[in-house]
């Protein structure tokens, strides 16, 4: 069984720091993955769900103009 340090482990919360987009738009969009916002990941997971996100918003801001 792989085992996380506790600094090792994040949660799409880290996502209410962002600027953009507002964080009830990505919980919107992580609950339409089925994540919850106390599901934990891996630094290399977080990032590429933080890579998708950016690019929902960024689809979604362009379908918009």
């Amino acid at each position: 069984m792989n085992k996380f340090y506790q600094k090792e482990i994040y949660t799409i919360q880290q996502f209410q720091y962002k600027e953009k987009p507002k964080y009830k738009w990505t919980l919107s969009f992580f609950k339409k993955l089925q994540i919850d916002e106390w599901d934990s990941f891996c630094e290399e997971c977080i990032m590429m769900y933080s890579k998708k996100l950016d690019d929902a918003w960024d689809n979604q801001k362009s379908q918009v103009l």
